[in-house]
């Protein structure tokens, strides 16, 4: 089974690649599949690539979510 992560832009860095944030844990996506990206955007991201924009509220919920099953 496979499990895509919610990340949150922290920093645009050229080349289809951004800084991200996974609840403390920072790491570069790629971006490439996406259009367009700005930093704050929530992002699912699966092996290192962003596939989709997900908005503020179902990703904070989503972040929510998993906190709470991992405790």
């Amino acid at each position: 089974m496979c499990i895509a992560n919610i990340c949150k832009v922290k920093k645009i860095l050229g080349g289809n690649k951004a800084l991200a944030d996974f609840s403390g844990l920072e790491d570069i996506v790629d971006t490439r599949l996406l259009q367009k990206i700005s930093v704050n955007d929530f992002l699912l991201v699966h092996a290192g690539f962003a596939l989709q924009k997900v908005e503020k509220k179902d990703a904070l919920k989503m972040i929510k979510d998993i906190k709470e099953t991992l405790l």
